[in-house]
């Protein structure tokens, strides 16, 4: 076994665009009270693991005949149990880490309990569901719901989501998974979950995060309308709140050294991947004679009416979506993000993208229903060929600069025109400056010399009803222009 060795991070904490002090420094009051508050609305909207949690569910595993053996099995003090990270070779806390009430880490633990609070009862009458804490509707994401005839003797529904939503039903590498000759490809082989790979963080994520064709797993209109928050998700991002181990050097040596940009970049290209191919099923695409809205753009339609001479446009024409004036546009922050990731790092295969998702959007703008599945289908082929080429390419220290210079260029900002895009755009500018860091690329200080610039870029996103789309390009550019200058 051998010594933990200190966070590759080197203490950067990262939390919705505020930097917490490193370890052993504390923050100046005056610094995380402004962000705090800059940060709050945009929390509200775009952090389900906050405000409603729900799990990361595998679909693969949950289609597995293993057992689930409950986070009781886990939770010895000679395993994961432990009250201080101080293990030889993993921290040992992490059940902890996963309990903590008031920090983002332990949201998945609260995510059964939510449904027995107000705003989850509450949703659960307005759609008919009875008591939330029983509903399939909500326990496939706010619960690890595996099958009754699975479920191990110390297994509670109860504990919301725990280890094996992620790491996939215990049964099979429980007794073995800490023991010599194990390793991590024989732990994987008896059914953990590879979550250092960047496709099958993603897609376990995004069963939840997104939505799946698994019982209980996909978000409606209906649901929405009953007070459940808009599904926002960006892998790097969520992974860092989640993050209940250390990249230390035994942890490189089993799995290898993780790249923040690798797992961004794929993040949003499975993204696209998994909404597109939702939407081209009929059975999630529709709801009776109309689209399933949960693909759309929520803000695009819920603004504020005026009937009078002075109008307010709420409408922006953007120029990758050929759609017509005032349609409804697919929700895209996800393909805008892909389409500047594709042009920074394979640039072969950005044209074939763009070309597919102005198709997609013509299609649903002025198409049929059967074409406009044709078309997403079609993006979403283009969305796994560029998941496999950023998964399987080398990185770089200057990708990050190069994607984020791509994000607030000439060719993609002007597709800042709708508030969820722009949101995404900010996370990603702060989740890959972190990176930066992390990887030693830029230092601490530096980073924190210019906090200011991405805290205005979040302040331009901090009210939805507010949001002016040139005021946001504007901070954007400012935000981009001076981490360029770290380069």
């Amino acid at each position: 076994m051998t010594q933990r060795a200190a966070p590759a991070s080197a203490g950067w904490i990262r939390t919705f665009g505020f930097r917490l002090a490193p370890e052993g420094e504390r923050a100046s009051g005056a610094q995380s009270q402004s962000a705090v508050k800059a940060l709050a609305a945009v929390c509200v909207l775009v952090c389900l693991a906050l405000l409603f949690p729900a799990s990361t569910a595998n679909s693969n595993s949950m289609q597995s005949s293993a057992r689930y053996e409950g986070v009781a099995t886990c939770a010895g003090s000679t395993c994961h149990g432990r009250a201080e990270g101080n293990g030889a070779v993993v921290r040992q806390d992490e059940i902890s880490t996963w309990q903590n009430p008031s920090s983002q880490s332990g949201a998945h633990s609260r995510a059964f309990a939510v449904l027995a609070g107000r705003r989850g009862q509450r949703i659960a009458d307005s759609l008919g569901l009875g008591p939330a804490t029983q509903a399939p509707a909500c326990l496939g994401c706010h619960a690890t719901y595996a099958p009754e005839g699975q479920r191990g003797p110390r297994f509670l529904l109860s504990d919301g989501v725990g280890c094996e939503s992620c790491h996939g039903p215990a049964e099979g590498w429980l007794a073995s998974h800490y023991a010599r000759p194990a390793t991590h490809q024989s732990n994987i082989a008896d059914g953990l979950i590879a979550l250092d790979q960047p496709q099958a963080r993603a897609n376990n994520c995004l069963d939840c995060h997104y939505g799946s064709k698994n019982k209980g797993q996909f978000v409606t209109h209906a649901m929405m309308a009953a007070g459940h928050p808009r599904v926002s998700f960006e892998l790097d991002l969520f992974s860092a709140l989640q993050q209940h181990h250390n990249e230390d050097d035994d942890y490189r040596a089993r799995k290898g050294r993780m790249n923040s940009v690798r797992f961004w970049a794929v993040g949003q290209a499975e993204a696209v991947k998994r909404s597109t191919g939702l939407f081209t099923d009929p059975e999630y695409g529709m709801e009776g004679a109309f689209p399933q809205f949960y693909f759309y753009d929520c803000h695009s339609c819920h603004r504020p009416i005026q009937d009078s001479d002075t109008r307010r446009l709420s409408f922006e024409s953007n120029p990758e979506r050929p759609i017509p004036f005032g349609n409804p546009p697919f929700n895209d922050e996800n393909i805008i993000m892909l389409s500047a990731v594709a042009k920074a790092l394979v640039p072969g295969q950005a044209d074939g993208f763009l070309e597919a998702s102005r198709d997609f959007h013509r299609a649903m703008g002025a198409g049929s229903g059967a074409e406009a599945r044709a078309a997403a289908s079609a993006l979403s082929a283009r969305a796994g060929a560029l998941s496999n080429a950023l998964s399987q390419r080398a990185y770089a220290d200057i990708d990050a600069f190069r994607v984020i210079a791509m994000i607030a260029g000439k060719a993609t900002a002007p597709r800042f025109t709708d508030y969820s895009g722009s949101v995404q755009a900010v996370m990603a500018i702060d989740t890959l400056l972190n990176a930066m860091v992390r990887d030693g690329r830029v230092t601490v200080a530096a980073a924190a010399s210019i906090r200011a610039n991405i805290n205005k870029a979040y302040k331009a996103v901090e009210e939805p009803n507010a949001f002016a789309p040139a005021d946001f390009r504007v901070a954007l550019a400012s935000a981009t222009t001076a981490i360029g200058r770290l380069k």
